[in-house]
């Protein structure tokens, strides 16, 4: 697995509570579509298809 950014690993943390792209990004004060450009990031360094298995992956790594 790829090393993630500190940005990412931010997201991740919100992603792991259940958050919305829309509440991550009202939390993060960053647009909607910089969130999902950081979710589509990690999901393609790790190889995840979806955010379930991203938490998942992490949680294995102990990232979260």
């Amino acid at each position: 697995m790829e090393k993630f950014t500190q940005k990412e690993l931010e997201i991740l943390k919100y992603i792991c509570k259940g958050y919305t792209n829309t509440r991550i990004a009202e939390k993060l004060f960053i647009s909607v579509h910089t969130v999902k450009a950081h979710v589509g990031s990690m999901l393609k360094k790790t190889g995840a298809d979806n955010r379930t298995l991203l938490v998942y992956m992490a949680a294995k790594a102990n990232l979260v």
